[in-house]
């Protein structure tokens, strides 16, 4: 049965409720659209085949120029030791930022060993991997010839 002439309709819902619930289901949208749009333009846009070149097999070439020597060598594990501990410290020290900044607005004993706690551990962290041997990098060259 439709409401009486000049009374609305009761949702349930106050109109903030539902503009927020706008705003999430927006931003769930854009969200995935941004998630997928890349998957979509990639596959609308990427080449369908790569160059076939006489005596060479179809390869992806990237910049439009023969590779000199191989294309699949090896790294060492050194190589990706370095990498890892490097994202490693990068992420700790964009988590110092923020703390930097509230503390600096809120001085206090309490903040400053915490501080000092969190950077003590990442010296830790560099005094293990250094007694392990992490960042002794020795080349394929040297370690052939021992």
């Amino acid at each position: 049965m439709p409401p009486p002439r000049g009374e609305s309709l009761q949702l349930g819902m106050d109109t903030t409720s539902l503009i927020d619930l706008i705003y999430v289901i927006a931003f769930f949208l854009g969200g995935v659209g941004l998630g997928v749009a890349p998957m979509v333009l990639a596959l609308l846009l990427a080449p369908r085949s790569t160059r076939a070149i006489q005596g060479k097999t179809l390869q992806a070439i990237e910049c439009g120029m023969d590779s000199i020597g191989p294309t699949w060598i090896r790294y060492g594990v050194v190589y990706y030791l370095y990498a890892l501990i490097f994202v490693a410290f990068a992420v700790d020290v964009l988590f110092l930022f923020p703390i930097a900044l509230v503390y600096n607005e809120h001085p206090g004993w309490l903040d400053l060993i915490e501080i000092a706690l969190f950077i003590g551990i990442l010296a830790l962290v560099i005094v293990y991997a250094w007694v392990k041997g992490v960042f002794i990098w020795k080349s394929k060259l040297k370690s052939l010839a021992d």
